[in-house]
């Protein structure tokens, strides 16, 4: 069987020539992220054609998820590029400085002061340095290090709690969006999001581009992670990113383990998608061997459920982009290994509305208690083998869809595995169904006398339209 957690690598310095990309993707990468916080418009447009370029020469297929920078939330550059702050210091954050020193320094985000009042905690560079606010004077916010260190130029700061007002869009993600459309993405990644709000604004402004990316919201602000925000940011979303750097810091770091799995169970229970982000495999920027916490921290993300696990550094600026994506993959096919199945007991408190979702259940069902070799999902948007990949049944499913961008997007449901198919015109069912026995015969995933369970909708060809389900014994109408 085939690794069901999918896997995303960023792209970078490290893995920007086509035969560095080419093996990560032999490899196992299932996405390619794409930082726009780094490069212009025509650098990304060329990434991504040399991201297609190596999927179609590996021979798999690979989705690109646009990430957006988001506000920047940092301080500014220093005379001498860095500084050392003693515990017990006075140090100033100064909305007006151009060129920091010992005593100050200049803010990229001039409305900090608003944000902040006397007692406030601010985190800087991770947290590795801790500010206390003393008092607010105009522009300048006047402030005693509490943990010091080493603090160099454009570091991040965080508010503890949280609390800063910056709005997730910024000008410059509004002309990336547009960006973005144009490469076709089949993802976008929208940073620190606090609303739903938030999310439909991205939404809109993907939509009025031309473009049609999923949106995955990236969960790094406290306020996110509230239950009722949480809800409303995943109803407003296509899936969201576990993105435990700023998250940590503005929660505590002790806090991330348990939201991580409580945001991934209630993602999967409300038919989203989820990524599980941040120094996954952090040591093999520099070392050709993960440490056995990052082993125990990706399985973890595993078990959890997660549909995929996503490499940063590692690949765009490590030493051993390749060898990072091998190891991540050999952790994932482990781990899922003990991936309990429990489809009966989620099936006992849910009922389905829709027809197209109560198919994709029955499909699962009826494969797990069959033995089924395969559950074939005709589709078109996807959505059906989305609901598939939900529950766990032991049985992989192969989305076959006639979109090329379809294709892509279910490169990233767990345990789903996209098949362009031919066009789908004027072609009655039974012979949709004969035509999809024979793709899966073509791509060795089925042999002659395997079960399989196929869903597809009648009329052909309509999106949301899958009515019908159909147990066919591989070869017996040949």
């Amino acid at each position: 069987m085939q690794r069901h957690t999918k896997i995303v690598a960023t792209l970078g310095p490290s893995s920007s020539d086509p035969e560095t990309l080419e093996r990560m993707i032999a490899a196992g990468v299932d996405v390619v992220r794409m930082n726009f916080s780094h490069g212009k418009p025509e650098d990304h447009i060329a990434r991504a054609n040399m991201v297609r370029a190596a999927a179609a020469k590996v021979g798999r297929n690979v989705g690109i998820l646009g990430d957006l920078q988001g506000p920047k939330i940092r301080v500014g550059k220093f005379e001498k590029n860095k500084i050392t702050l003693a515990n017990g210091a006075k140090f100033i954050l100064d909305a007006t400085c151009e060129m920091g020193n010992q005593d100050r320094v200049g803010l990229d985000y001039k409305e900090l002061p608003r944000d902040v009042s006397p007692g406030t905690i601010l985190l800087l560079d991770d947290g590795k340095i801790t500010l206390e606010v003393e008092k607010v004077k105009g522009t300048e916010i006047h402030t005693k290090v509490v943990q010091g260190g080493e603090l160099s130029n454009n570091k991040g700061i965080n508010r503890k709690g949280g609390g800063l007002t910056a709005p997730a869009l910024t000008a410059k993600d509004m002309e990336d969006i547009k960006t973005a459309a144009q490469i076709g993405v089949d993802f976008l990644a929208v940073s620190f999001p606090k609303s739903a709000a938030d999310m439909y604004m991205a939404k809109t402004l993907m939509r009025a581009a031309g473009g049609h990316a999923l949106t995955i919201a990236k969960i790094e602000r406290t306020e996110a992670v509230e239950l009722k925000a949480l809800e409303e940011i995943l109803n407003s979303s296509d899936g969201i990113m576990v993105a435990r750097g700023d998250l940590a810091v503005e929660v505590g770091e002790a806090a991330v383990p348990a939201l991580q799995k409580r945001m991934i169970r209630i993602a999967r229970e409300m038919n989203k998608l989820t990524i599980t982000a941040t120094q996954m495999m952090e040591s093999m920027i520099s070392s050709p061997v993960p440490t056995r916490a990052e082993v125990s921290d990706v399985a973890n993300a595993v078990l959890d459920g997660t549909d995929a696990v996503m490499l940063s550094a590692e690949t765009a600026a490590g030493k051993f982009p390749v060898e990072t994506v091998e190891v991540m993959a050999r952790v994932a096919t482990e781990a899922e290994k003990f991936n309990p199945i429990t489809l009966d007991q989620h099936f006992l408190d849910r009922t389905f509305s829709r027809i197209d979702q109560s198919i994709a259940m029955a499909a699962l069902f009826t494969a797990h208690h069959m033995g089924a070799k395969a559950i074939a999902a005709l589709t078109q948007s996807g959505s059906t083998a989305l609901w598939m990949s939900r529950l766990n049944c032991g049985v992989p499913v192969y989305a076959l869809t006639p979109d090329q961008e379809t294709v892509r997007k279910c490169a990233l449901m767990r345990e789903v595995y996209p098949i362009l198919t031919p066009p789908q015109d004027n072609v009655d069912r039974e012979r949709l169904l004969r035509d999809a026995e024979k793709i899966l015969l073509k791509n060795k995933v089925v042999q002659p006398g395997d079960i399989v369970v196929f869903t597809c909708g009648d009329p052909v060809g309509q999106s949301g339209g899958t009515n019908s389900l159909k147990i066919v014994r591989i070869g017996e109408n040949s």
